[in-house]
């Protein structure tokens, strides 16, 4: 194992709104994000991919969206619905639905695969294994040799955590990063149209991440960043 420590710092929900695309951009141009992964679906895609299409460093993957729920009532209920992630087949035709979409606006293969709310974690998994091997592709918390890091403001059940979105915090990741290769995940956005409680957590993101102290620790800290595009690794999830 090499004792080099690389760190790909990739945005989830590119394409969902202008403001989170700004806030990518912003990000990517004046901060430390290297990566994001694009929600083919929402009405913002395009202007994310023209975007990228002049932003050759940005390494863009797929954030494959099957739905979106929210914990209610003590119960998880959907916000919207995009297939049942507990049908197999219905699962592996979006996906690929999605990766033919991404390369219409992309005009290249996804450079990693994730999902809106970490869907793929549950009973899904092996289509979107499946599919990211076929694409010699990573696929978020399953491809050996690639550490996972949420940066994030709120428990899965949507209650904010205090002091969860700090440059401390973030300070703290960067000093304890294990050798090899680390993803952060994160949620940057600014002009709050999302119409969702984190849309102030999206800003204090990218001040974060263009926050000069934490550029400072990645160089004290002989930390490399890179894009999934630049790292030599095919999934074996």
């Amino acid at each position: 194992m090499t004792d080099a420590r690389i760190l790909v710092v990739n945005a989830d929900d590119f394409g969902l709104t202008n403001g989170v695309n700004a806030g990518i951009a912003r990000a990517h141009e004046q901060g430390i994000l290297t990566s994001a992964s694009l929600m083919v679906r929402w009405p913002a895609a395009p202007e994310a991919a023209a975007y990228a299409a002049e932003a050759p460093r940005l390494g863009v993957g797929l954030h494959a969206d099957l739905g979106e729920w929210e914990f209610k009532d003590g119960a998880w209920v959907p916000v919207y619905s995009v297939v049942d992630p507990h049908d197999p087949a219905a699962v592996e035709a979006e996906l690929r639905a999605q990766v033919d979409a991404f390369r219409a606006l992309m005009g290249r293969d996804p450079t990693h695969i994730d999902s809106h709310q970490h869907i793929h974690r549950q009973e899904p998994a092996p289509k979107f294994g499946m599919v990211a091997a076929e694409l010699g592709i990573p696929l978020r918390s399953f491809t050996p040799g690639i550490n996972y890091i949420n940066f994030y403001g709120q428990t899965k059940r949507g209650v904010p955590v205090e002091g969860s979105i700090t440059v401390e915090r973030m300070l703290k990741m960067l000093d304890e990063l294990p050798p090899g290769v680390t993803e952060i995940c994160c949620h940057p956005g600014i002009a709050g149209d999302t119409g969702t409680v984190y849309d102030a957590d999206r800003a204090l993101e990218v001040d974060i991440l263009c926050d000069p102290r934490v550029r400072a620790a990645l160089e004290t800290g002989g930390i490399e960043l890179r894009s999934f595009a630049d790292i030599d690794s095919h999934a074996s999830a």
